[in-house]
């Protein structure tokens, strides 16, 4: 394999020279940070106790035991199931007790995902957290154009500001669907720009089962096909037809991601009072039988594949119907489904900058920071909508994604936990600087200021005389202008050009093989 796979995370033009000109020039250099993936040194919150928990697991199992999960379509599937000891009763599978959580047992607890750029591989599970943009929404906001339908322009942009983010570790997936290419052959330019237009891991397509397998070819021109077949360097996204429902679609995409040993994100997609009972126990126990069926169909199809136990819970306004997001009932969900994972041994997966609001506004911060701490303390390995997310998932935001990619910083931060090395204790500092005086020129600080607290690339923390000078700016302009920094900035990873001159070939190839469908 060609040198891509072994590029540096950091690049930086620097001039050189001496005194203050060379400090002038590091300063204003370009540089593409990438931040390692977040590793908890702090304790997760479990909500439930052992009698909870165990209740819950009992009401799950008999679940599946008593009412089964459908698979609709699904006849391979359905065949696996029966061989492997369970009822099949047309498409209803119905799964003795203790089946599914043994299947499970195979799946790996923790796996990495490789990326082209090695340097920025992901672990997914134990302790770790790897944050992912917004996916699949079929609008893009900016300041300037306001709500529209995506464009494969607006992917590439996102992808671009994905890479370009420090504190995203992972270049997702349908960051937004593409409206004006076919929808027969979105996925292949979609696929192309994260292989090209960034160096992080990044998502296969599962809204076909041939697309599972498009994605499956192209990472092999990628990373080459003897790598593929013994490295994972994809994750997809598995939702389940909640209530306890999976369809062809789905199922498909996920034997050929597990045949192949790449990652899937079994996901129950749930609006609580809708597609789940309205308690939160209920909920969760509805979550726990539809993902470990999910998992463990994964390891019918190849024992020890990857998977992701998922679970994407909201909850409803009873007045509107609408799903809203940042609430209490769903971090408690999102709680105690990540202790229901643990238990079973597998990576979680959850949201993260969810919200209910049309603009980047007061009401989007509030419930994206309540999301946010819930994943961070609810013991998330793989946060999928950690920037960009706005309108309920209808729309991705240009502003709110540099918004949302700013503050995963502070996560960064609290998961490191409080350092209590003998410079953090900071005891010589207390003893040089004594009663009476300031710490703003005691070596301690002079030795530590660049990286004791951490810094906004984007917030305005300027006296009001200077703010005001400068335009007044609220958070949506210094996001637009963030936006336009980044962007201006962006430098493309290189690629080994024949792997792209192959990627373009396969692509080609395939949109030349059948004609263009839109609906």
């Amino acid at each position: 394999m060609s040198g891509e796979l072994d590029q540096p995370a950091t690049s930086a033009r620097r001039v050189r020279g001496g005194g203050g000109a060379a400090r002038r020039a590091e300063r204003t250099a370009r540089v593409i940070e990438s931040a390692r993936f977040i590793e908890r040194n702090i304790p997760n919150f479990e909500i439930l106790n052992e009698e909870a928990l165990q209740i819950i697991e009992y009401n799950a199992e008999t679940i599946l035991e008593e009412i089964g999960v459908n698979f609709v379509d699904c006849p391979d599937a359905l065949k696996r199931w029966k061989d492997a000891g369970a009822e099949v009763d047309g498409e209803r599978v119905r799964i003795p007790r203790g089946l599914a959580r043994k299947l499970c047992a195979t799946a790996p607890s923790k796996f990495t995902q490789v990326a082209r750029n090695r340097d920025r591989d992901v672990e997914i599970g134990g302790k770790s957290l790897v944050l992912a943009p917004v996916y699949g929404p079929p609008f893009v906001r900016d300041a300037a154009g306001g709500r529209r339908y995506a464009t494969i322009a607006d992917f590439q942009k996102f992808v671009k500001l994905t890479y370009m983010s420090k504190w995203l570790h992972h270049s997702g997936g349908t960051v937004c669907e593409p409206t004006d290419v076919a929808v027969n052959k979105r996925h292949l330019d979609m696929l192309y720009a994260h292989m090209t237009l960034s160096d992080k891991p990044y998502m296969g397509s599962v809204t076909e089962p041939s697309r599972a397998l498009d994605s499956i070819k192209m990472s092999g021109i990628l990373f080459g096909e003897d790598f593929v077949a013994n490295n994972t360097v994809m994750t997809s996204l598995i939702n389940i037809n909640s209530p306890l429902t999976f369809d062809p679609i789905m199922v498909g995409a996920l034997e050929h991601y597990a045949a192949h040993n790449q990652a899937s994100i079994i996901s129950p997609f749930i609006v609580g009072g809708a597609m789940a009972p309205v308690s939160v126990a209920g909920t969760l126990t509805q979550v726990l039988a539809e993902a470990m069926t999910g998992v463990a169909y994964s390891q019918l199809v190849r024992p020890g594949s990857p998977a992701i136990f998922g679970a994407f819970v909201t909850s409803i306004d009873m007045n509107s119907g609408a799903p809203t997001f940042g609430t209490p009932e769903a971090s408690k969900i999102l709680y105690g489904a990540g202790q229901l994972a643990r238990r079973l041994n597998l990576p979680f997966r959850s949201g993260g900058s969810l919200c209910g609001s049309k603009l980047p506004d007061a009401q989007a911060a509030y419930e994206t920071a309540n999301t946010l701490n819930a994943m961070l303390l609810g013991g998330v390995n793989f946060c999928l909508h950690a920037a960009g997310w706005l309108e309920g998932g209808l729309v991705a935001s240009f502003e709110k994604f540099v918004m949302d990619a700013d503050q995963l910083g502070v996560l960064h931060s609290i998961a490191a936990g409080i350092d209590m090395s003998e410079n953090g204790q900071a005891m010589g500092a207390i003893a040089e600087v004594g009663p009476g005086g300031h710490y703003l020129g005691c070596e301690h600080t002079q030795a530590n200021f660049k990286t004791s607290f951490w810094r906004s690339n984007l917030l305005d923390y300027k006296p009001f005389e200077t703010w005001f000078e400068e335009g007044q700016r609220d958070t949506v302009a210094l996001a637009t202008a963030r936006v336009e920094r980044l962007m201006s900035d962006y430098e493309q990873p290189p690629i080994d050009p024949g792997i792209d001159e192959g990627l373009k070939d396969y692509i080609a190839k395939k949109k030349e093989s059948e004609p263009d469908a839109f609906g």
